[in-house]
């Protein structure tokens, strides 16, 4: 069994990991993170600061959340892709064919790492209080079954 979990080491990521941890546990499938980092906005070498600090946090986090798998009795693997979140993560499924895609929902609930201190961050949250902007464009697209974690519950 393949399944795809959308990972940006946010609060909800981990909570849709050990969701994976858990619903899957018996399967031991071979688990394949997809964490995109988004482009910044700007074309300045603050936006290329931003960008590089981003990339570092986020391989950081899907390394270890691939850890933690392995660790569990799964196979992993991560996949990094630069770009729109919506449009990589929809191309990996794609080119990969996983049995399930498996993220979390976007909830109201900020989670304090990189992204969420940014201004656009904060709008966002405000903007797609059920399933959000990736969720929702992925649960008209993706051609294998679609598992949206719900992220109100601690």
């Amino acid at each position: 069994m393949e399944v795809m979990l959308a990972y940006d080491h946010s609060r909800n990521a981990r909570i849709a990991l050990d969701a994976v941890k858990r619903l899957f546990a018996h399967e031991a499938p071979t688990v394949t993170l997809i964490s995109v980092i988004e482009e910044p906005g700007s074309s300045t070498s603050a936006g290329d600061e931003m960008f590089e600090a981003q990339y570092q946090e986020q391989k950081r986090g899907a390394e270890a959340a691939a850890a933690e798998l392995v660790a569990a009795g799964f196979k992993a693997r991560v996949l990094f892709a630069e770009g729109d979140a919506r449009k990589m993560i929809l191309r990996a499924t794609q080119e990969r064919n996983p049995d399930v895609l498996v993220l979390a929902r976007h909830s109201y609930k900020s989670d304090g790492n990189f992204l969420a201190r940014r201004l656009d961050a904060l709008v966002e949250e405000f903007d797609h209080m059920t399933f959000g902007n990736v969720s929702a464009f992925l649960a008209r697209r993706v051609q294998c079954p679609l598992l949206i974690i719900p992220t109100h519950a601690e």
